[in-house]
């Protein structure tokens, strides 16, 4: 049975949201949570759905995870791990900085997470490295929070062990929730802070080609999370129609709120040129955002509704 939007319909229970967002072809641009740093802890008992809340770590850790995180903000702290890292004994602790021109991973294997309480982790991230290690490779965090919502399971899950299988040692783990699970399977690039969506096993070797290329793969690519939504809008367009597929081929010269729904983005090309674009964000027709969702919502799609270029003079 289909509900009326092309997507088969389990007796008793409604589609998988993601199957109604790509069923729709609801645009992957511009969905990117804003996110500035980030704090990875390798957690291997159950994901509820209040992570930290629902945890059995200890008071006094759960309090230095929230102190911190409200002083890097805006920070997402992420529960990962590796099923095959069950028996192993420590737990790795990932820190990420994902603004342009300021990336930076840094790495750290603890006996227990306890031992993180009195580990000064804003201080590690914006200033020295603290007990850290500067990491060179990536990392790609696959979301798999069933408990969140049950396309990240169902479609998280098979793309975890594709990713795990193509790239190096260590480099991919299971997450939670990293946001928009219609956009399921979803993969974050650290510390690019690249969010791609509807990621498939076969799109794995393509993938993991521009992650260590530092290039972007446009037909899975949701955004970037240093930017904001109608930043992320801009940026799509410039390398869609410049070719523009590198990704530090497009710097950012600053953005501006023009009314309750209207933004004037600027960016520099390789050659020099300035563009100016104009975004606005229009509502979409209504959807469930999550499966569990009680009620359809509009989400807000952003879109370049003008656009200038001012190209740079040659020297005489």
């Amino acid at each position: 049975m289909q509900d009326g939007t092309g997507v088969e319909r389990v007796r008793g229970r409604r589609p998988f949201c993601a199957d109604v967002s790509r069923a729709r072809e609801e645009p992957l641009g511009a969905t990117a949570s804003r996110i500035d740093h980030w704090l990875l802890v390798e957690y291997r008992g159950a994901w509820r759905r209040d992570i930290l809340g629902g945890s059995l770590l200890s008071p006094r850790l759960k309090a230095h995870l929230r102190e911190h995180l409200e002083l890097l903000r805006p920070a997402r702290l992420l529960f990962v791990k590796q099923p095959e890292r069950r028996a192993e004994s420590g737990r790795r602790v990932f820190l990420a900085s994902t603004r342009p021109g300021a990336e930076r991973l840094l790495a750290l294997e603890v006996e227990h997470q306890d031992d993180l309480h009195d580990v000064d982790l804003t201080g590690a991230l914006v200033g020295g490295d603290g007990p850290f290690e500067p990491r060179a490779d990536p990392v790609l965090v696959v979301c798999t929070h069933g408990k969140r919502d049950r396309c990240c399971a169902r479609y998280g899950g098979p793309l975890y062990d594709s990713l795990r299988a193509a790239a190096p040692a260590g480099e991919v783990w299971q997450s939670t929730h990293v946001g928009g699970d219609r956009f399921a399977g979803n993969v974050v690039a650290l510390p690019q802070g690249t969010f791609h969506g509807r990621v498939e096993p076969g799109d794995v070797p393509a993938l993991l080609r521009a992650v260590g290329k530092r290039r972007v793969d446009l037909d899975r690519y949701r955004g970037r999370s240093a930017y904001p939504f109608a930043v992320q809008a801009a940026e799509r367009e410039l390398r869609e129609t410049e070719g523009l597929l590198g990704l530090d081929d497009l710097e950012l010269l600053g953005s501006e709120r023009r009314g309750d729904e209207a933004w004037r983005v600027r960016f520099r090309t390789p050659d020099g040129a300035t563009h100016r674009l104009d975004v606005v964000a229009e509502l979409g027709e209504p959807v469930l955002l999550t499966c569990e969702a009680a009620q359809q919502r509009h989400p807000r799609h952003f879109r370049v509704a003008a656009r200038r270029t001012t190209r740079a003079r040659p020297r005489s």
